[in-house]
């Protein structure tokens, strides 16, 4: 597995500052696992204020404009994510993908855009139900990883230096409690691992990959002790410290 694990929370529409003595306490317990690297993303709202309540996890945005400024009202730019203190960004997220009809074009955009303001980048593929059941899984998010992973010498910089990951989320899992099978989870992490390694060569082999889509502490030990799986993104579970930390202490309990 390259690197330690990667295992990042994503809050999504959810919290208020109420929610940062949540975020204190998981700071508290990653602070034990240093053999896992640990991260939230929460709302844009939070990001400052989770910044400075937290010393032991990584803070990230969850979107990013392609543009570093200008006239795009209600929009966050990769540069305004890293005055806030964040260091990282998660892009094309499905719900991003679907809610807001983001291409891999437009998602390769917003990495190169992440990459050039400094911020570790996470990019979010998946295929739909539809797609798995016509046995498109692979080829469709393979076709992801070809076109939403960013490209050129800052990127092959990037990659090398562990600043990009890659989230297997297949969509039909996503908030919906359903797991994908174990032996399906690592066919798509080796197909991913595969055009990872076509695209940036061995340097490809510095990409976590994680896998996300209702990931919680009952399959956590499973699911990170798969083959080429390099961490998870969480959602829901990673509301509260109650639920999130039995996901990082799998990882750092030597079975993922």
């Amino acid at each position: 597995m390259p690197h330690r694990p990667y295992i990042v929370g994503n809050w999504k529409m959810n919290g208020s500052r109420a929610m940062l003595a949540e975020a204190r306490a998981i700071d508290r317990a990653a602070g034990r696992y240093p053999d896992v690297q640990v991260a939230l993303a929460p709302p844009f709202t939070l990001i400052a204020a989770l910044r400075e309540a937290v010393t032991a996890m990584g803070v990230g945005g969850q979107d990013c404009h392609v543009n570093a400024k200008g006239a795009h009202t209600g929009d966050v730019s990769a540069p305004m994510l890293v005055d806030t203190g964040a260091d990282f960004v998660i892009v094309g997220h499905s719900e991003r993908r679907k809610d807001h009809g983001e291409s891999d074009a437009v998602v390769r955009a917003k990495a190169e855009a992440a990459l050039a303001a400094g911020l570790g980048t996470i990019v979010c593929v998946g295929e739909t139900l539809e797609e798995r059941d016509a046995g498109k899984a692979e080829a469709v998010v393979s076709a992801q990883v070809d076109g939403s992973l960013p490209t050129g010498d800052a990127a092959a910089e990037a990659v090398a230096g562990g600043k990009v990951a890659v989230a297997y989320e297949p969509v039909w899992a996503i908030g919906t409690g359903r797991v994908a099978q174990v032996p399906d989870v690592v066919a798509m992490h080796a197909a991913i691992r595969a055009r990872l390694l076509s695209l940036y060569g061995e340097a490809g082999m510095k990409v976590r990959i994680l896998y996300g889509g209702s990931v919680n502490f009952a399959n956590a030990a499973e699911l990170l002790a798969a083959e080429g799986v390099g961490g998870a993104l969480v959602g829901g579970a990673s509301l509260t410290a109650e639920a999130f930390l039995p996901i990082v202490a799998a990882a750092g309990s030597g079975e993922g």
